[in-house]
């Protein structure tokens, strides 16, 4: 059974699905770029070198193959792809009425509003909707994907849970926790990313000022507490055009002795901070799709605090069950951290289940196992057969029906078991 896997590029958060496809004695799968990677990646540490994986081909190094790749395969994921030739191939795929898997964010990160567009409506039918009884799929990579097709009619009955599948790690659970600060120690928070606007640093600095200092929405008696259980420091790892004004904020705000900057970190030094951190602060708005940080967080059993626009969120974390979802309001994020610094044992029972959700659910090998089960059936001529949740905990895995979230809808979904 032939697959082919098409996106942008090749990285180090889609290499465990693609070598969990490539281990598939019955799959004959390929890994095709269509586009060389953006040199902001390239500095995060993010290029892979794709001559040392056997399954990766480049679309460039021999178009009219690679074109001949996508029409003879059996099954075709089709990723993020920019560049004109390779959509005018999908094109002819789906004409032809083979199956297919359209792998997306959402279409609308800057609100659903913008689907009245006359013009954006005529290219998502397009794309997308003219092909709704075809053997068309949809692999939501976010939870609110679902609700942006659903406005433009595409994907009917047809869209699945999905997301992405960085490397998930087993460790043992005592060696792991034994990395993390002891009774007494300050509790280590980890913020993670591109300092730029829509991911909002400036909540993590806002917020441990409001730690250290007290703030009058607070309750008073919070920074106190705080303190008595060991204080806290604060790893602002990444960097961007936001990252000059921070450390100018730190300073004016009195927190050089608490808040840390690393600048930006290969993907395996972030993932060391992560294994040294009590609780990991996720920031980012609705224009953060998936946020694969989130993953490799819950993998490294952070007590994990989130934004519910975050795409990831919804799929992943089950309110005080194994993290929170909290607002922006620097009230809320400060209190819930003042709360998980104060009460050890929550913070790492939070963070153990955290980690058993992506050892057990969120991993390539199951999300392999779980898309190439559906694919096989849809081949077959069987309508397809979603995921079930887990019947002890109500968790989402890949695969299941996506539940076609609304962006106001996330943040109560979390609370749904």
């Amino acid at each position: 059974m032939k697959l082919t896997f098409v996106s942008n590029y090749f990285n180090h958060h889609q290499r465990p699905l693609c070598e969990a496809f490539a281990r598939t004695a019955e799959v004959d799968f390929v890994f095709l770029q269509t586009e060389p990677m953006e040199e902001e990646r390239v500095r995060m540490g993010w290029a892979l070198d794709a001559s040392q994986y056997p399954y990766v081909r480049i679309w460039q190094d021999d178009a009219a193959a690679a074109e001949q790749l996508v029409q003879d395969s059996e099954i075709v994921i089709w990723g993020g792809v920019e560049a004109q030739e390779p959509e005018a191939t999908l094109e002819a795929r789906l004409q032809a009425g083979k199956l297919t898997f359209r792998y997306s964010e959402r279409i609308y990160k800057e609100g659903q509003w913008k689907f009245i567009s006359p013009r954006g409506l005529k290219q998502k039918y397009h794309d997308y909707t003219q092909y709704r009884k075809a053997p068309y799929y949809l692999l939501c990579a976010g939870a609110y994907v679902g609700s942006d097709f659903k406005l433009v009619h595409a994907f009917p009955k047809k869209k699945f849970v999905w997301g992405y599948f960085p490397e998930v790690k087993q460790y043992d659970v005592e060696e792991l926790f034994a990395k993390k600060s002891k009774a007494g120690e300050p509790v280590r928070i980890l913020w993670a990313g591109r300092m730029i606007d829509w991911k909002h640093p400036e909540l993590a600095i806002d917020t441990a000022e409001a730690l250290l200092h007290g703030e009058k929405h607070l309750v008073p008696e919070l920074p106190g507490q705080v303190a008595d259980a060991g204080g806290f420091v604060l790893t602002m790892a990444g960097g961007g055009e936001m990252e000059e004004e921070l450390r100018r904020q730190v300073q004016e705000k009195g927190l050089s002795e608490v808040v840390r900057f690393t600048g930006f970190l290969k993907p395996e030094e972030i993932r060391a901070e992560m294994e040294r951190s009590d609780i990991f602060l996720f920031t980012s708005d609705e224009k953060e799709g998936w946020g694969a940080v989130l993953n490799e967080a819950m993998n490294s059993g952070c007590m994990v605090i989130a934004r519910p626009e975050i795409g990831a969120v919804p799929y992943l974390l089950q309110q005080n069950i194994n993290g929170k979802v909290i607002g922006n309001r620097i009230e809320y994020l400060a209190g819930c951290i003042g709360w998980e610094i104060v009460h050890r044992e929550q913070r790492r029972e939070l963070g153990e289940r955290a980690y058993q959700t992506m050892v057990r659910y969120w991993n390539a090998e199951n999300a392999a196992a779980q898309f190439l089960r559906v694919a096989k059936g849809l081949l077959a001529g069987e309508a397809p057969v979603f995921a079930k949740r887990n019947v002890e905990d109500g968790a989402l895995q890949p695969m299941c029906r996506d539940p076609e979230l609304r962006p106001s809808e996330g943040e109560r979904f979390t609370r749904r078991w």
